[in-house]
């Protein structure tokens, strides 16, 4: 399924799509959770993602992965997306944003 979201650039639309993707055990995304790492976009509209999960043995260790690769693919433009999963440094609740500490009451 391809969104309109052109008045948006590409890393914007790729911030979109992650922000519609929530881990399964925590009512937050996975972006305003901060397990995106970083996100890089190539000339040639290639994409590297950066991302952890919450621990190791995370449930969806194999399935979350290849979920944001799919929607980030989905993205009109996008030729290519490699998804690269690190525990280097560990997921925090440091790394989540304001908005989802104030959505769990950790503020």
């Amino acid at each position: 399924m391809k969104e309109d979201y052109s008045s948006l650039d590409l890393e914007d639309r790729i911030v979109y799509v992650l922000k519609s993707i929530y881990d399964p055990e925590i009512p937050v995304d996975i972006y305003e959770l901060g397990l995106i790492y970083d996100i890089q976009v190539s000339h040639e509209e290639e994409v590297k993602i950066v991302m952890t999960l919450t621990t190791p043995n995370c449930p969806v260790a194999d399935s979350l992965p290849i979920k944001v690769k799919e929607k980030v693919q989905s993205i009109e433009g996008i030729k290519k997306v490699d998804v690269v999963l690190t525990f280097d440094p560990p997921w925090s609740r440091e790394f989540m944003s304001e908005e989802a500490r104030l959505e769990l009451g950790m503020l």
